[in-house]
């Protein structure tokens, strides 16, 4: 259900805006992507795990809550964010 330390740093080194950023909204919100569409499929098969969705509801209210940042600060990048990602509005 959780992403490998490898895939981590593959996210961060394409979504990152400078050599040392790691914590930056574009770095989070792709990483919670990662996340989230790994719990999908675990849900997709366990039906009754209501923790894992609990978790995955509480992932994707943090990533919409980050994307509302961006989009609010740079709508430019917000769009761009949305379209590597392969996210709906």
């Amino acid at each position: 259900m959780s992403i490998t330390k490898e895939r981590k740093s593959e996210l961060v080194n394409e979504f990152q805006t400078s050599s040392e950023d790691t914590g930056s909204p574009d770095v989070q919100i792709a990483v919670l992507t990662e996340r989230i569409n790994s719990l999908t499929g675990h849900l997709r098969e366990h039906d009754k795990d209501h923790a894992g969705r609990r978790g995955l509801l509480m992932m994707v209210s943090r990533r919409r809550r980050l994307l509302d940042y961006v989009k609010e600060n740079d709508p430019a990048r917000y769009v761009d964010l949305i379209t590597r990602l392969g996210i709906r509005k």
